[in-house]
């Protein structure tokens, strides 16, 4: 088959397949599309694909405009109007009176993620430059949309807006088609945070001359779509999707979101026409209303790590009332979950794996709801059981005092990777005594401390005695 004809199958199939599921939002069905574009446009630019999806989104500000440029020197892409509608619903951002959010899609590691932000984000990168400086691209991706948010929740009722968030669920994970926020919206939902954070990320890798991608399909393949193998985590590629808030964190600071954005506020306002009087306003509780917006950004999104919400893995309802725990709480309570034996890798695994252990609690031990108040994957992810505020079954004469935190696996005689570890001896600590969920001065104790059992696993007892705040039962 010659590659002339073989393009043609490939068009084929790509077309067929979108014609059954063109309603799918999820990644690999946006990355399907690319693919049809670059096949049909061949030789055409990264750049040139990414500023075409923008553009047959209709997304074009003034904000845009003063960043990027206008693609004249370049050939747009052609793309044939059955593909339009698709890329319109999959990229251009908005939020319904229902509390729909549009412009969203499902990726595969569970995660929920805004195309503009992440196309914004390339877009700065490969525009051609003659410095290291990616013009634009915390703006572009993050910077305006935490200011806009920070602004619109200042001068509304703080008891009918959010500064930030929410997160959301899809009708199906399987075939995810309307995602429906959880609460009030910002101007900076979840999706578009993390859409940002990814733009911010592949837009200053793409950069660098030597991580110019042939195809747009392929860096978002290797990007969203990386299976881990049996080795996890620690010996994955750092440039994946699930790796996100750690590499963001390398790339965004305190200080420089001090720094950056009154600036993006200043030029937001320019844009808008502030009236001097509006200015004014806002000047006067500029400082107040930034610090406390960047305070809950960095907490949440920076500090804290990403979980997975119950209806992500397909939770059952909780059976009955649950107890509600008065906070902050003393102790953090460690366990591995034994059966599943296996780490989980992707959340698919995971999700499957909750699902079994809610399963095997609700139905063989007549509890109200899965055990645990969280769960860690290998993937990457921790998963909500009981969550924050509800009393969990997972440590029996302690569960009103402190978390209950299970690793997916049996951890007798070996021990989760160190970013899996990472996330609860050090993300999910940090955010749990930062946002007063647990004492400062916390203590960890094993399952086995407390209760006549070889939980979490001889390994990971050895390991948690090397953890801060481990301590030994006082009698």
């Amino acid at each position: 088959m010659d590659s002339h004809l073989g393009r043609i199958v490939f068009l084929l199939l790509v077309v067929r397949s979108l014609a059954g599921d063109h309603h799918t939002k999820h990644m690999d069905n946006f990355i399907k599309v690319v693919e049809t574009i670059e096949a049909e446009n061949p030789g055409l630019e990264p750049l040139a694909v990414v500023r075409g999806l923008r553009k047959a989104a209709g997304v074009e500000t003034p904000f845009i405009r003063l960043y990027l440029s206008d693609g004249s020197h370049t050939r747009d892409p052609v793309i044939k109007p059955k593909l339009t509608g698709f890329i319109t619903s999959v990229i251009k951002h908005r939020v319904t009176e229902l509390g729909v959010e549009e412009g969203v899609v499902l990726t595969a590691d569970g995660t929920t993620v805004a195309l503009t932000p992440l196309l914004l984000g390339l877009e700065a990168g490969l525009q051609p430059t003659s410095t290291s400086r990616v013009r634009g691209l915390f703006p572009l991706t993050v910077f305006n949309n935490l200011v806009r948010s920070f602004l619109h929740h200042f001068q509304n009722d703080p008891s009918t807006s959010s500064r930030l968030g929410p997160g959301g669920c899809w009708d199906s994970v399987t075939d995810p088609k309307v995602f429906t926020l959880s609460g009030v919206a910002s101007l900076a939902t979840d999706s578009l945070i993390t859409g940002g954070m990814d733009g911010a990320i592949l837009g200053k890798h793409v950069a660098e001359p030597n991580n110019r991608p042939v195809r747009l399909s392929d860096l978002l393949k290797q990007y969203y779509n990386h299976r881990l193998d049996t080795a996890g985590l620690d010996a994955a590629p750092g440039m994946i999707s699930q790796l996100r808030r750690t590499n963001f964190r390398k790339l965004v600071s305190l200080p420089l979101l001090k720094k950056q954005l009154p600036r993006s506020l200043t030029t937001y306002q320019k844009l808008e026409k502030y009236s001097k009087k509006q200015k004014k306003e806002i000047k006067n509780k500029e400082e107040e209303m930034l610090n406390e917006g960047l305070k809950e950004f960095v907490h949440s999104y920076m500090d804290c790590p990403a979980i997975i919400p119950r209806c992500m893995w397909e939770a059952r309802p909780y059976r009955g009332t649950p107890t509600q725990l008065t906070l902050p709480l003393p102790f953090l309570y460690i366990h591995h979950t034994y059966g599943p034996s296996q780490r989980c890798l992707t959340f698919q695994q995971c999700s499957e794996d909750m699902r079994a252990m809610q399963r095997f609690h609700q139905d063989d031990r007549g509890w109200d709801d899965i055990g645990y108040s969280f769960v860690a994957g290998s993937d990457g992810y921790l998963y909500e059981g009981r969550g924050w505020h509800w009393q969990g079954a997972h440590t029996k004469g302690h569960n009103s005092i402190g978390y209950g935190v299970s690793f997916i696996g049996d951890y007798t005689s070996s021990i989760p990777g160190k970013r899996t570890l990472d996330l609860v001896r050090h993300q999910l600590a940090k955010c749990a005594t930062d946002g007063g969920r647990l004492v400062s001065n916390f203590t960890i104790h094993g399952h086995r401390q407390v209760v006549s059992t070889s939980c979490p696993g001889d390994a990971l007892y050895s390991e948690i005695q090397g953890w801060k705040h481990f301590a030994e039962v006082k009698n």
